[in-house]
């Protein structure tokens, strides 16, 4: 017997891949110049969260910087802090709507581009002025918006980076 069900979601998730893939394929680089008639990737990227995750756009585009490992560190978790330099992939920065990713990133695979999809997340909600009871709970939608990025390639948080439910959840919770 066949199950229409299981060859539907397949269909669809495989749709849905094709079709980011067709998209981001078609926008030219986040750096790109004015006038240019494709989206950038950070234009298709907060497309796809807008559509997907009850997210206002952004009223201005976030720059963008590379900086060494050490520093990513550094910008997320303060100078004093004792995070191994490599374990932050990303970080945004309020202030100067700044989205920094490691000197590495090239933005080549799905996992790359999703550390572009969760600090966009950041980004618009500094954007749209979004009030959290802590830093925490804003990583929440930011994780679940770069775990669902991964699943339209066949991959999640776990298998990308090792994050499981347990550490987004600890991570994401206000403790006071």
């Amino acid at each position: 017997m066949i199950n229409h069900t299981g060859i539907a979601a397949v269909l669809m998730s495989s749709a849905r891949s094709i079709i980011v893939a067709l998209c981001l394929a078609a926008a030219t680089p986040a750096a790109a110049t004015e006038g240019q008639d494709s989206p950038s990737v950070i234009g298709a990227i907060e497309l796809w969260l807008v559509a997907n995750f009850d997210l206002e756009p952004a009223t201005r585009s976030p720059d963008l910087a590379k900086v060494a490992p050490a520093r990513l560190v550094e910008i997320r978790y303060g100078p004093a802090s004792s995070v191994s330099p490599g374990a932050v992939m990303g970080a945004y920065d309020k202030a100067s709507h700044t989205i920094y990713l490691s000197e590495t990133w090239d933005g080549r695979t799905p996992e790359q581009l999703s550390v572009l999809v969760h600090e966009m997340v950041h980004h618009l909600q500094a954007s749209n002025e979004t009030r959290f009871a802590c830093p925490a709970e804003r990583e929440r939608l930011a994780y679940r918006a770069q775990d669902e990025w991964l699943r339209l390639f066949g991959l999640d948080l776990e298998a990308a980076f090792g994050i499981n439910a347990a550490t987004v959840l600890v991570a994401t919770v206000c403790t006071h």
